[in-house]
């Protein structure tokens, strides 16, 4: 791959993750405050004695009723908590993310069968560890911030305010709790790329032979908006696969990113977390999770690839 095949798949990476992530942020806070312990302070004590008795910590509201909590409590501002960290994480992210996929598909294409489900499966985790190791304390700040839930009024934690919290409690390996949790979903990554470069292989093999249909045989095909939805859709279709497979992780890395909590390693958070709430709460926040994820994933895709194609173009 040139050096000018690297730098567009930079851009087109930054470009996707940034779109998705200024657009579908809302739901991304709502989605970790379920995944939270602590969203149960949220409900009236009154209602959880009724429901519960002693037992209140283990009551939790729904997405519609924590989003209108939020709302009421601490106003629209807070739907964009951590937005700042999500934005200055997320285009490094994905475009160290594209690149190191990109670069390693090229390379293993040459050893391997090309395009193989193999190729496609260890691209994927090669480009998920590369950039959960590079961007992790990016993610840690951006929970906390998305977790500190204060009142309409009161001062709100800055980034920079978090960071020093979190270097002084824990030093610098405070910025890397749930990175355990992350090499862990680089699963969830692997099932979603391969199940989308099949699809995606499928719609342009009939793209491909539509062409022909056409008698274009000595035209190279060009992308109309067609494309790029079905695109969307495949991006779409194989993300729900491999999330509704893998989110367990994600409440585990939720709750070791939370701030002085009982939770130290992976396997010691799921079992506390299966121990104390069951195993439905590995799932909380996942229908939030999912409604977020979907358009997220689907923007960011399409929007991966129109770049790539303008640039290449």
């Amino acid at each position: 791959m040139s050096q000018r095949d690297t730098l567009v798949h930079l851009f087109a990476g930054g470009c996707g993750g940034t779109v998705g992530a200024i657009l579908t942020c809302p739901l991304e806070v709502v989605k970790t405050r379920l995944q939270s312990s602590s969203v149960t302070l949220y409900i009236p004590q009154v209602q959880l004695n009724t429901v519960n008795g002693p037992s209140v910590a283990r009551v939790s509201p729904g997405p519609i009723h924590c989003l209108k909590l939020i709302l009421e409590k601490e106003g629209v501002r807070s739907l964009f908590r951590g937005l700042g960290p999500n934005l200055v994480g997320v285009a490094p992210s994905r475009a160290i993310y594209f690149a190191a996929y990109s670069s390693t598909k090229e390379r293993l294409n040459g050893v391997l069968e090309p395009d193989s489900k193999l190729v496609h499966m260890a691209s994927a985790g090669l480009a998920g560890f590369t950039a959960i190791t590079a961007t992790n304390p990016i993610w840690l700040i951006k929970t906390r911030l998305q977790l500190d839930a204060r009142n309409r009024g009161e001062r709100r934690m800055s980034a920079f305010e978090c960071v020093r919290r979190v270097y002084r409690s824990d030093g610098l390996r405070g910025f890397y709790r749930g990175m355990s949790a992350s090499y862990a979903g680089i699963s969830e990554t692997v099932i979603h790329f391969v199940i989308y470069e099949s699809l995606k292989r499928r719609l342009m093999e009939a793209k491909a032979a539509s062409s022909v249909d056409d008698e274009d045989e000595d035209d190279e095909p060009v992308k109309d908006a067609s494309d790029f939805v079905g695109l969307m859709l495949a991006a779409a279709t194989s993300k729900t696969c491999a999330t509704s497979i893998a989110y367990p992780h994600e409440v585990v890395r939720t709750r070791l990113r939370e701030e002085g909590t009982k939770y130290r390693s992976f396997f010691q958070t799921l079992s506390v977390v299966i121990k104390e709430e069951g195993y439905r709460a590995l799932y909380r926040g996942l229908t939030t999770h999912l409604v977020r994820q979907i358009p997220n994933t689907a923007i960011m895709m399409s929007t991966y690839e129109l770049v790539v194609y303008l640039l290449n173009g």
